[in-house]
């Protein structure tokens, strides 16, 4: 065949053609798979549709197949002849076997299709039984289930079709809300497992600190500081004017404090994970902060970011002025900075991932394609596309759909 030749494209059952679903259940083993099929494959049918599932040990497998016919098979062959093969065959595995004829392939899957991901520590039957009916009740269909991860929360996914994502996405964050669980809702598509851009804010995000407070317990006006953070983060007061009372109680400080507040932020649980896992697959990765680039460029080198912005504390005859130089990073400053690093990673702005905690990062969150409340404050989450309410950043993965297992086994691979 030559190159600029098309190989002829496999003919697609029609509605009328006759087909069989072959189901095969019970205790999984190596060969059952191949078994079948040679089986099968002695009657010459075509493959269809196949779908495999293996739980606790149990495997359940689904062959959708053409019938078999004389003019197709060897001398004598039949629909019977196969049925009775695959019994016999089956028994002596001590498998159970069931044959369904009908005609053509599955029914089509409606039009609008959506990823659902549902968190929980534990997930409950309960609250999975009213995700189900609250997708049901959207007029989704539930085409496929399965697991993401069993630890450190359980993570499952849903692939539901027949209704709009934003349709979903509002129906099941109020269900989510009652059940206490994390739900998330993006449609399906090629650009999910696209080059994605995923910008997090620092403070009570990527680190469990808020540094301005660890400067604070430094000039000994800790809870005075925490006290307009807390404001702050609520939306109650302006940003830049709640920055600025700040800072000013730091002045007259040691440079030297710097360093000290840098040994002492701590990571919150699996962030390395989240960042190391996002670059292997190719994602770039970036934080904003209302904080300060003393610190943001550190964990910028640390953690290998390739983006990092920040408001920066002035400095001057190696004192703290109490003053910040440059452009204050707000609530609008992050969303910009969304965007700009965007256009460096030469994303598109629907394929980015923002995840934050306070008020000041809602405008990133509901500019980003998928904007996550990272155990956020009641405003962020009722604003945010969803919420993610665990202490583990990592569990951000699930929702770009990458599984626990393919996470280790990548940190298996680079040891």
């Amino acid at each position: 065949m030559s190159a600029s030749q098309t190989p002829p494209a496999t003919a697609v059952p029609g509605d009328d053609v006759p087909t069989l679903l072959v189901k095969i259940f019970g205790k999984d083993r190596p060969g059952i798979t191949a078994g079948l099929f040679d089986t099968l494959a002695a009657y010459s049918v075509d493959v269809v549709d196949i779908e495999q599932v293996v739980t606790r040990g149990r495997i359940t497998l689904c062959a959708l197949v053409t019938t078999p016919s004389p003019a197709k098979g060897a001398s004598g062959s039949s629909e019977g002849d196969l049925r009775a093969t695959v019994h016999s065959w089956a028994e002596s595995l001590n498998l159970q076997a069931e044959i369904i004829s009908g005609r053509g392939d599955n029914r089509p899957r409606g039009t609008g299709r959506s990823h659902v991901t549902v968190l929980g520590h534990p997930l409950t039957a309960e609250s999975t039984a009213a995700i189900a009916a609250a997708i049901t009740a959207t007029g989704g269909n539930i085409d496929r289930i399965f697991r993401l991860a069993k630890y450190p929360v359980t993570a499952v996914e849903f692939a539901v079709s027949g209704t709009a994502t934003e349709a979903l996405r509002t129906a099941l964050a109020l269900e989510a809300a009652q059940l206490g669980v994390d739900v998330a809702v993006v449609a399906a598509g090629l650009q999910r497992r696209a080059q994605r851009l995923v910008v997090m804010d620092v403070d009570s995000t990527l680190i469990q600190d808020e540094v301005i407070e660890l400067f604070a317990a430094h000039a000994g006006c800790e809870a005075e500081v925490a006290e307009v953070t807390a404001a702050a983060m609520r939306g109650e007061l302006d940003f830049e004017q709640s920055l600025h009372a700040r800072v000013e109680l730091l002045g007259g400080l040691d440079e030297s404090v710097v360093e000290a507040v840098r040994k002492e932020v701590r990571l919150t649980p699996g962030a390395r994970t989240l960042v190391r896992t996002l670059k292997r697959l190719g994602y770039q990765v970036g934080v904003v902060s209302g904080g300060f680039t003393q610190v943001t460029d550190a964990l910028k080198d640390e953690l290998g970011l390739d983006f990092a912005s920040a408001n920066t504390l002035e400095i001057v005859d190696g004192k703290l002025t109490g003053r910040v130089t440059g452009d204050i990073v707000d609530r609008a400053g992050k969303a910009r900075l969304l965007r700009d690093f965007a256009q460096q990673a030469g994303v598109p702005l629907d394929q980015t991932v923002a995840i934050g905690d306070g008020a000041n990062d809602l405008d990133m969150l509901n500019a980003a394609g998928l904007g996550v409340a990272f155990n956020a404050k009641p405003v962020v989450r009722q604003a945010a596309h969803t919420a993610v309410n665990v202490p583990f950043l990592d569990t951000v993965l699930y929702l770009l759909g990458v599984t626990r297992e393919e996470v280790e086994a990548a940190d298996t691979h680079a040891e």
